[in-house]
């Protein structure tokens, strides 16, 4: 990671790792539409994200045995981006108090990623929980910058929670619905302005 002041898509910029991206309105991407993403890593040479809202109906337990224990409900796989659908990235919510253990990584407080090829069991005690995204979201150098410029992206902090709501399709307005103002009302935004 680098610090405040290092250049990212030639302007000088803070990283965004452990912030939301929510989708504005205006975004048109149907991999995008409506959704909140975690941002996992911000670099100089991109960033990297998974969708937080978009659940799949397939069972964790299915794809990762022992791991499904460990799932909040929700307990399915996610989409977490149209990059590399067939890899997994796990997300988890360390327990208050507990010490870092081997496998996790954190991106923001208490959340982080958590490494699949460990044994579950030996992070039971230490997490709240997981959650596993097919796929991710990627951005090249400066690609995230110009898309959030040109307003396909609002950016917030994220709650510890975000991650693991228990009604994963309410994430969008309820994010946008914290944030007060004008913000709340394009909660209301209409997912097809023509049938308004």
């Amino acid at each position: 990671m680098y610090g405040e002041g290092q250049r990212i898509g030639g302007r000088s910029m803070e990283s965004m790792t452990g912030q939301l991206l929510v989708a504005t309105p205006a975004l048109k991407d149907p991999n995008f539409d409506r959704t909140v993403v975690l941002l996992v890593a911000h670099e100089a040479g991109g960033a990297l994200g998974v969708v937080l809202n978009r659940a799949t109906e397939v069972p964790v337990s299915e794809v990762l045995g022992n791991w499904g224990t460990m799932a909040r409900e929700p307990a399915v796989l996610f989409e977490g981006g149209p990059v590399q659908p067939e890899s997994a990235i796990c997300l988890a919510r360390m327990r208050p108090g507990a010490r870092k253990v081997r496998g996790f990584h954190p991106v923001s407080g208490s959340v982080g990623t958590v490494d699949l090829s460990v044994d579950p069991e030996t992070l039971q005690s230490s997490l709240v929980g997981i959650r596993v995204f097919a796929g991710y979201s990627g951005w090249s150098a400066g690609q995230l910058e110009d898309e959030i410029s040109t307003g396909s992206w609002f950016v917030f902090d994220a709650l510890p929670g975000d991650a693991f709501v228990e009604r994963p399709e309410d994430l969008w307005s309820m994010v946008l619905r914290r944030q007060g103002g004008i913000l709340a009302a394009v909660a209301q935004f209409p997912p097809d302005v023509a049938l308004n």
